[in-house]
């Protein structure tokens, strides 16, 4: 069998390098690889440069078939000259075309060897544009096509691959993917998979990058929409935003602790401290105590149980003009006692 798809992929009839392309996906996966080293990926990146739409589809699905589980065969296809290919089809017309090769970016990019070459591709480019879809008429969105959910996912997701490699956060930075992510965030349900996959980026960005966190910190919308994520998002999304909130806090507290405190902060703060992941709890512990009047934040253990629950109503009362129920009056008293232990 090996041999057969090995011959349909090397010959000169189109049906046959279709026929041995969907073959090859059909094999085992030691099969596969004993193929790639065989030398059968040049002739499927070949037939994704051709014109025809069904042999450029099989070679996508043999392609991704071949890179599943092999760093080896990743790191092939991408030195065979795959992401020149792929790239065409990111900015061609056909959506059944561009969301394979979405996929196959994603899968490409998990390989470390292969994210300097993607990024210094253009590819950044195009997926931070397939993101601004809904939100832009921006030139580089082609506006015969809509992108589907699920590629817009896999979008991000190969952003926050290549994202893990130093190197490449400047260009994600110089894109514009963190406008374009505060964008997301501030138009989409705070609790849809969507946005919790652009927040966790956005984190990962933020924390590695000084020009990302002034340019979130900055932009006209972003701390109400985190604030908003920290009340109504997933507890994964709640713990990302409140992270970044607290970057923000710690960078310049004098000019953003006000700033924070007038998106209403404090009740979904006051409940992620209790009902949140460890980490959250801690975290938004931390920016609680940063937004508080004192400027001294770590004296907390010199001062009374008392004094920190007047304190921290004082600054509910100041953001809300209205008194504090019940619920919330427990909430501050459970977090004072966690606080305080």
């Amino acid at each position: 069998m090996e041999n057969v798809v090995l011959e349909n992929l090397f010959s000169d009839e189109r049906e046959a390098r279709i026929r041995g392309a969907n073959e090859l996906a059909n094999l085992g996966s030691k099969q596969r690889h004993k193929l790639a080293e065989r030398g059968i990926i040049e002739p499927l990146i070949s037939m994704i440069h051709s014109q025809d739409c069904d042999a450029i589809e099989a070679a996508l699905f043999a392609l991704l078939s071949l890179a599943f589980g092999s760093e080896r065969s990743k790191s092939r296809i991408v030195k065979c000259g795959a992401i020149p290919a792929l790239i065409n089809l990111l900015q061609c017309q056909n959506i059944s075309l561009i969301e394979p090769a979405v996929t196959a970016l994603l899968i490409l990019s998990s390989c470390n060897a292969n994210k300097l070459p993607i990024a210094s591709s253009g590819a950044i480019q195009i997926l931070v544009a397939f993101l601004n879809e809904d939100y832009s008429n921006d030139d580089n969105v082609n506006d015969n096509i809509s992108i589907g959910m699920q590629t817009k996912l896999d979008a991000i997701a190969t952003l926050h691959n290549l994202s893990t490699s130093r190197e490449i956060v400047p260009l994600l930075v110089s894109s514009g993917l963190v406008f374009s992510l505060l964008q997301l965030i501030h138009c989409s349900e705070k609790s849809s998979e969507y946005v919790g996959k652009a927040i966790a980026l956005l984190e990962d960005i933020v924390s590695l990058s000084k020009d990302a966190l002034q340019e979130t910190a900055g932009a006209p919308g972003a701390i109400q929409a985190l604030v908003e994520s920290v009340e109504d998002g997933s507890l994964q999304c709640r713990e990302h935003a409140v992270r970044i909130l607290l970057f923000i806090c710690k960078s310049c507290r004098e000019k953003y602790r006000g700033l924070i405190l007038r998106e209403g902060v404090m009740p979904g703060l006051l409940q992620l401290s209790v009902d949140g992941t460890w980490k959250a709890k801690s975290m938004a512990g931390e920016l609680l105590l940063l937004l508080r009047e004192c400027s001294s934040y770590g004296s907390k253990n010199k001062q009374s149980k008392h004094k920190m629950i007047e304190q921290i109503m004082q600054e509910i009362d100041a953001e809300e003009g209205e008194a504090v129920d019940t619920t919330t009056l427990r909430l501050v008293e459970k977090m004072i006692a966690k606080l305080s232990a």
